[in-house]
Parts: C-alpha cells; structure tokens; sequence
C-alpha cells in the first residue's frame, strides 16, 4: 500500500486533478474483471470487454483524439465546400494516459481469455496499474508477471539494490549526455527545415533516431532500475534495435512492450498471419496504422505507422527476389558483409520513417524528403562542415561529446550483443566494473546537456 500511495503522490505531483483519471480507470476495470471472471463462457464475457473498451477508450478518445478528428472532418468536408465550425477542447493530455490504459486493457483481455484470475485484491491491483517507475513511459507490463511479485516480501538485498543503481546510471548517461546533447541539433534543423539542405536533414534525422532511443530506452532503464532497487522485475524493452537485419526485426527489438501489446491483442486475433495473404497485409497495415496513431494525434504519425506496415508488406512480397539477389551476388559466401548490408540498409529505411514522426506536420516532413538530395556537395567540404557544426546550435566540443557518446553507446551495444545491455558488466571482474562505474558517473556529472529537455514519450 505504501507503494501504491507514493505511485498516486508521484502522479499528483504533476497534476493532482489527472489523478482521478487514473483512479476511475482503475476502478472500473477492477470490478469489471470480477464481474467477467463470473460468467462461464466467453461469450457472456464479451459485454465486460466492451465496457472496459469504451471506459478506457473514451478516455483516449476525449483527451488525445477529439480534436485531430474534430480538424481532420472539418478539413475533409472544407474540400467539398462545406464549412464545419467545429470545438476544440482546451484540455492538456494526461501524462502516461496512453500508457496506463493500454496495460489496464491488457489485463481485462487476460481475464477474458482466462489466462489469469481477477484480482480480488483492490490494493494490488490498483498498484498494478499505478506503479510509478513505469507509470508514465512503460513499459507497458502485463497482470501475469507483475502481481504475483506485489504479494512477494521484498527485503534489502546488496546486490539486487546496486545493480538497479547501475542500471539507472545507464540510463541517466543515455538521456543527458547524448538524448538530451543531440536534442539540440535535431530541435534546430526540424524547428525551421525551409534553413537547412539535405546533409542538415540527413544528420538531424540520423541524430534523431539516437537521441529518442538514447531518451526512451534511457527512461526505461531508469524505470527498470528503480523498481530492482525496491525488488521488482520489470520487463526488457529494448534490445539494440538498431543491429536488426529487418524492419519486422527492428519491431521485435524497439518498444518490446509495446509491439508484444499490438502482438498478443490485436494482430494474433485479427488472424496474424494463418490468414489468406490479402488479409495477412490487411492485419500488418492495420496494427501499424493504430500503432503509429497511439503515439500521437497526428498525420505524421499516421504516415510513420503506415511506412512500417508497408515496409513489412513489401519485404514479405519481395522475399524470394532478395533470395536470387544474394545468390546472385554470392553473398552467402559472406555472412559478416551480408549481415552489415541488412543492417544499413533497415537503418536507412527506419530512418527515412522517423522524417514523419519528428517533424511538426506533413507538410514540412514531404518539404524534408523532397529536399533530401540537395546541398551535398557544398556542406562536404571542410570549410561547408565547420559552417554546419555553427549551424547546427553546436559548438565543437559539443560536437565531438555528441559523437563520442554515440561511440560509447555502440561499443557497449557491442560488447553486449548477446544479452540485454542490463547485463553487460554482470559478472566482470572488480578492476573492469569500478572503473566503468567511476567514468559513466564522471560523464553524466560534467559532459550533460546544460539544458534538460523532456522525454519525448511523456507526451503519449
């Protein structure tokens, strides 16, 4: 209880008022699993699932959605002449809402297909969906694996606790040192593209897809590492997704709790894939289209869903081409090359995605990609770098720390490429492990961004 009290006095402490929300969802799948549990037969389980739908996705439907579909009618029945003078909320999106609902939701289709019991505990379960380290960025946990460990004792264990504030080093150095030092490269180019050339555009996208892992992952790491340190496990919810050799990779590696969500509950019971091949691409184009929706009200987000269901759609059609190809070529004589190819190549197109997702409309995200070739030539020069490094908002130690941090981060990917970066320096002797401790507490105190921005997925 007292950890659910300090979860409710976290959330308060940004807006009290937002906390009701919180406590209402909570309420209302509470019962609504006890009454389901009840009822024999799925089918008569229905009606609770879609109470429990309609309570969580009114929510999502009022603060996050209402006025990008107020707009987007106004704008569709504009182009027919007809003018709808629709209101906007003046409403400020709750933090996590997306979030919360999502785990909350999961936990109802648990019950509904029996998976797991309905909690009877109200205190358990309302930690279950409050629990502040992962309360307002994920990772989106499943009823399963978190309940039973809120009935577990948790005593002070050395071991346990220092590896968590190991953990939470990790991430303190991904988000200040480089999420938040790259922040200001990629706010400059995509505050004002119509400035910029192609090799701006290409060196802020590049940067930006560093600075939201380093900032999302960082914010994971935290989360994981807090709850170690009071005995609770959390979910993995990145596993260097920038080493895939595919885009359906790249998905199996990045925001693992939530596209294991988008998975279990609604790819797996539109049919996956043991449909007809129209369908199959129909279900992919779906899921990816709500996915890239559920992060933002917004068109580009629409667009970067869209792009990754396309390019899992266009990888299924074209697999047995790409097969020939490598024959063709010989590559399978040269699996290292072969691998590195895969790797820029998904780099690339998952790149080119992010384009719609960081940009502030369509509008500036086809201006960037339209643009993309131009002003190469000028920029590789050495005096065109130095006049892009001013350019960029950065002096040149910044430059090199933004660089080298990024360096860092890979060679300790690398170093751990085979388990989860949680477990890197695990079992390294003391000589290697206190000074690894001793430089990453070093860089987070003097090579941190002077101005902390805010993680990107506090606004989802």
């Amino acid at each position: 209880m007292l950890v659910m009290g300090a979860s409710y006095f976290f959330y308060m402490f940004w807006k009290p008022i937002y906390a009701l929300l919180l406590a209402g969802s909570t309420v209302v799948d509470y019962f609504v699993a006890i009454l389901m549990a009840r009822e024999p037969t799925r089918a008569k389980r229905v009606k609770y699932v879609v109470l429990s739908l309609m309570s969580n996705g009114g929510l999502l439907f009022f603060f996050k959605y209402f006025n990008f579909l107020n707009k987007s009618l106004s704008g569709a029945l504009a182009v027919f002449g007809i003018n709808l003078e629709g209101t906007a909320l003046d409403v400020l999106l709750p933090i996590g809402l997306s979030f919360y609902t999502f785990q909350s939701l999961g936990y109802i289709f648990d019950v509904y297909r029996g998976k797991i019991q309905a909690e009877r505990h109200f205190g358990l379960y309302a930690m279950f969906v409050s629990f502040w380290p992962q309360l307002v960025s994920g990772p989106i946990e499943r009823a399963g694996h978190m309940l039973p460990q809120y009935r577990e004792g948790h005593r002070f264990d050395y071991a346990r606790v220092t590896a968590g504030l190991k953990m939470m080093a990790w991430g303190m150095f991904k988000k200040v040192v480089i999420a938040d030092r790259l922040a200001v490269i990629v706010t400059t180019v995509y505050s004002s593209p119509h400035s910029f050339t192609g090799f701006h555009y290409a060196i802020a996208t590049v940067f930006f897809a560093y600075q939201i892992y380093c900032d999302f992952s960082g914010y994971t790491d935290i989360a994981i590492g807090a709850a170690k340190v009071m005995g609770y496990e959390l979910m993995d919810n990145f596993n260097r997704p920038y080493a895939s050799r595919s885009t359906g990779e790249f998905w199996r590696r990045w925001h693992i709790s939530l596209s294991s969500w988008f998975r279990d509950y609604m790819y797996i019971p539109l049919g996956g894939n043991r449909v007809p091949v129209p369908r199959y691409y129909l279900n992919l184009a779906v899921v990816f289209v709500v996915s890239g929706l559920w992060h933002g009200a917004n068109w580009t987000f629409f667009i970067w869903g869209a792009l990754h269901g396309s390019y899992l759609i266009i990888s299924h059609l074209t697999g047995g081409i790409r097969r020939k190809a490598v024959g063709l070529l010989s590559l399978e004589k040269a699996p290292a090359l072969h691998a590195w190819m895969q790797r820029a190549v998904t780099f690339s197109l998952v790149c080119f995605a992010w384009i719609f997702f960081r940009a502030k409309s369509v509008q500036d995200a086809f201006y960037i990609v339209s643009r993309l070739p131009s002003g190469w030539r000028s920029c590789l020069s050495v005096a065109g770098l130095r006049s892009t490094a001013y350019l960029l908002g950065l002096d040149k130690v910044d430059l090199v720390v933004a660089i080298g941090s990024i360096l860092v981060l890979e060679v300790a990917h690398f170093l751990g490429r085979n388990h989860m970066m949680r477990r890197i320096l695990e079992g390294r002797p003391a000589w290697v492990r206190w000074p690894a401790y001793a430089a990453l507490v070093l860089a987070i105190l003097n090579l941190g961004a002077q101005k902390a921005a805010p993680f990107i997925y506090f606004q989802f």
